[in-house]
């Protein structure tokens, strides 16, 4: 299905970023292909939004697996219709690739563009949108002092020029596309299973460790119903006894490209802080930040306090970064924030962190309840020894996981290409587009599908 697609037998000259075109396709401006609907007033349909991930979702199902908070008006009478089969993008980031074809029936606020297309046919334009290579357009043709202000207005996109098949190629494009997705989509389930798997079997031995020791004779009753018996000589103790909580100041920044890294909730989902991908601010919004010792250093935690709640982030860099929304520093003179993490993430805590969540409407806790929090507490050599025996029993876990994701990525990479290849023509999959299936059958045709071509790819090798 993937190797050695052919190419089509001519081309003919395109423009800025599709060079080539097959000589049957067209090269339109956008005005030929979509209008504008403008249409107002539909106070009672549901919120969309525009992501760059997963394209035109509902927003109630961003709110519910993000930290995002709803930031819409209380007044929706401007906010926009959408139908399904509008092709929607964000002004201010279709630059980045929010943009896709819309499933669902809603409104959008006005910093939205909704385009239906005039021939009824949105699923291919759906694909074109969401291509690196037309987010490098839409930046040509945005305008704005610096990136954050960059907008795409309608009467530019109306300027772009798209390729357009016939529509029997649309179509056939369409299905090769969607076998293909869920044949890589599968691929890569597999494969985040196995991380999955493995991350468990990584918790499971740290969680034997940081609860009952290594090599340990002696358990006592530890007083606590969710924690049982515990090492003879370790401390049963609220978090502030060792350490102190400062929460993160509830301010709104403003976010810029070359400037200081936020942390938030998204950097501290891995055991140590990862910045790589974190919002910046400016240098008097991060002055702002740290007020009243909120600077963090290497050796504090940042602790999460709302979705995501519990999960943490050792301080592993020396690297200058201010504390970002719905997280909270933990900090210590001399206890090891490296078993602290450990334990923070131990069958014990989650259990702890149930019963406070009993009940509650937001998965969040306040800052007092993680001052609260009962933790295990060895003597500190102890705790540079319980650390040093989690690591070498995980180090094979975190070479196989690391191994999967690093085959994740070719794979989306391979995904990323090919997708490009396909809606722009530089391949030609009408013939083996005819073999397939209805669209619609992808995912239950690749059940039994063999994965040889893109266990290539992850190995890889040649695509």
């Amino acid at each position: 299905m993937f190797r050695d697609l052919p190419r089509y037998e001519a081309y003919a000259p395109a423009g800025n970023w599709v060079t080539q075109v097959p000589a049957n396709w067209s090269w339109k401006p956008a005005r030929t292909i979509f209008a504008e609907r403008k249409q107002a007033g539909f106070v009672d349909e549901e919120m969309l939004s525009v992501t760059i991930g997963r394209g035109v979702i509902r927003q109630a199902d961003l709110l519910s697996t993000t930290a995002k908070k709803d930031s819409s008006n209380a007044d929706k009478s401007k906010y926009k219709l959408v139908e399904p089969g509008d092709v929607v993008y964000n002004k201010m980031r279709a630059w980045q690739g929010a943009a896709g074809r819309s499933a669902y029936r809603g409104i959008v606020s006005p910093a939205y563009v909704v385009m239906t297309p005039r021939s009824g046919l949105s699923d291919y334009f759906h694909h074109v949108v969401r291509t690196p290579m037309f987010a490098k357009e839409a930046e040509r043709w945005s305008y704005g002092i610096t990136s954050d202000q960059w907008s795409l207005r309608p009467e530019h996109f109306k300027m772009v020029r798209f390729p357009v098949p016939p529509a029997e190629e649309q179509a056939a494009i369409v299905k090769y596309l969607a076998h293909a997705n869920a044949r890589i989509d599968k691929a890569i389930a597999a494969k985040r299973r196995l991380v999955g798997l493995l991350n468990e079997q990584k918790r499971s031995v740290a969680n034997a460790i940081v609860t009952q020791g290594v090599g340990q004779s002696e358990l006592v009753a530890s007083g606590v119903p969710w924690l049982g018996d515990v090492p003879r000589g370790w401390d049963v103790a609220p978090l502030k006894r060792y350490w102190s909580v400062t929460d993160c100041k509830h301010l709104t920044v403003p976010f810029v490209d070359e400037g200081i890294p936020l942390a938030s909730v998204s950097q501290a989902q891995r055991f140590l802080l990862d910045l790589s991908d974190a919002k910046r601010t400016d240098k008097a919004s991060f002055e702002s930040l740290i007020e009243g010792g909120r600077e963090p250093r290497r050796g504090d935690l940042i602790y999460c306090r709302n979705v995501g709640v519990g999960a943490a982030a050792v301080v592993d860099t020396d690297e200058t970064f201010a504390m970002g929304q719905d997280v909270c520093l933990l900090r210590s003179k001399d206890q090891n924030p490296y078993f602290l993490n450990h334990y923070l993430q131990s069958n014990a805590m989650r259990a702890q962190l149930e019963l406070i969540l009993v009940g509650s409407t937001f998965r969040r806790i306040n800052v007092e309840d993680v001052r609260s929090l009962v933790i295990l507490v060895p003597p500190l050599l102890r705790q540079s020894q319980l650390v040093k025996a989690i690591e070498e029993e995980i180090t094979p876990s975190d070479a196989a996981i690391a191994q999967a994701q690093s085959e994740i990525a070719l794979l989306q990479e391979f995904r990323t290409c090919l997708v490009a290849d396909v809606v722009t023509g530089q391949v030609d999959v009408r013939a083996i587009a005819a073999t397939l299936p209805d669209a619609g059958e992808a995912v239950v045709a690749v059940a039994a599908d063999s994965d040889d071509e893109l266990d290539e790819v992850a190995e890889g090798g040649d695509e």
